[in-house]
């Protein structure tokens, strides 16, 4: 089997201007969609606060009807449906309605299924519980990654590796959080998960590049930080790139003949498996390059060794000056004893 031999340290700068671009661009869609009144991202009702509805149907339903019933009277394309276990009730959870929209969506209810007036229980959910779980959200993701950051620093003795893995993970953060940006995904407790999930995924593989790592330094002889990085990202490349195809299509198949609130999840799931294999394989081992390779310039310059000093011809009579000098210092004190033992003589 061909072996991978790839210079991709060389090129890091090259990966890291892709990433940068999709950054960019999620960026630019964030400022378009705030200018234009829309907010920078489209906030589920767990951020940004709404109503929920519990119906009884009274009788099986299917949520893709629910989900109609809702988009066609309150003009909401993706509230969350979920049906209740075991009963014929269904919740939906949707942003803040007017008091005469959610008797129009009453009406809609009862003329579809049938259903008396007292099959509906609706309740508020206040900004400031949103805000509570926005809390939570950004809390959760960052005692995530100083977990991890711990555990490789202490893992391979080494914080720069920690910091470096650590580094990748925001990336893989800031991609997914392009792509809810650019695609209008829903900003839910799908996201938490999402995010989670991707953050878990994207340090095992990372590890492994870096497992690599540790090995190779028993078994080459003293090689150059970038080629013992080449070499063990070339080597777990292959690995990396099966496992990573493997997720892809197992959550592909999910996204395709899932309903809508499993797609709403699968679908950062499938950017963050892309974006956790490109940052494991082609950006890690370059951050942890570019942190080991920040050497003083002083310590560079010690090291050298001093030139030697130029032998011209207009020095040879200083040097021959200085060994005369040398000779009569160390013979003139023998002289001044012999003439005294002469004197005694």
């Amino acid at each position: 089997m061909k072996k991978f031999n790839f210079k991709i340290v060389e090129a890091r700068y090259k990966f890291l201007a892709v990433s940068l671009v999709i950054m960019a661009v999620g960026l630019v869609f964030m400022i378009a969609n705030a200018a234009m009144g829309n907010g920078a991202f489209n906030f589920d009702v767990d951020f940004s606060g709404g109503t929920s509805f519990t119906i009884d149907v009274g009788q099986d339903f299917d949520n893709s009807d629910i989900i109609g019933i809702v988009d066609e009277v309150t003009g909401q394309e993706s509230p969350q449906v979920q049906r209740i276990t075991n009963t014929t009730q269904v919740m939906v959870r949707m942003r803040q309605i007017d008091p005469d929209t959610r008797i129009a969506l009453r009406d809609a209810f009862i003329e579809k299924y049938g259903i008396a007036d007292d099959a509906f229980e609706y309740s508020d959910i206040s900004a400031s519980v949103s805000a509570d779980m926005q809390r939570s959200a950004v809390l959760a993701i960052v005692v995530s990654c100083v977990a991890m950051l711990i555990y490789v620093a202490i893992r391979f003795r080494d914080v720069r590796m920690g910091s470096a893995a650590i580094m990748a993970l925001i990336h893989d953060s800031f991609i997914m959080i392009a792509f809810y940006a650019i695609l209008r995904i829903p900003l839910n407790n799908s996201f938490i998960a999402a995010i989670l999930t991707i953050l878990g995924y994207s340090i095992n593989s990372t590890i492994v590049t870096f497992d690599r790592v540790r090995e190779n330094k028993s078994i080459m002889r003293k090689p150059p930080l970038i080629e013992l990085i080449n070499a063990s990202i070339n080597q777990t490349l292959r690995r990396s790139i099966f496992t990573s195809s493997t997720v892809f299509v197992v959550v592909l198949a999910l996204y395709i003949f899932g309903v809508s609130s499993i797609r709403e999840f699968t679908l950062p799931i499938i950017v963050g498996v892309v974006a956790g294999a490109y940052s494991s394989s082609f950006l890690a081992g370059s951050f942890w390059y570019m942190l080991s390779e920040r050497k003083p310039k002083l310590a560079v310059i010690s090291s050298q060794p001093a030139p030697a000093a130029p032998a011209d011809a207009s020095e040879k009579p200083a040097v021959k000056q200085l060994a005369s000098n040398t000779s009569a210092t160390r013979t003139y004190p023998t002289r001044k004893r012999h003439n005294k033992k002469r004197g005694h003589a």
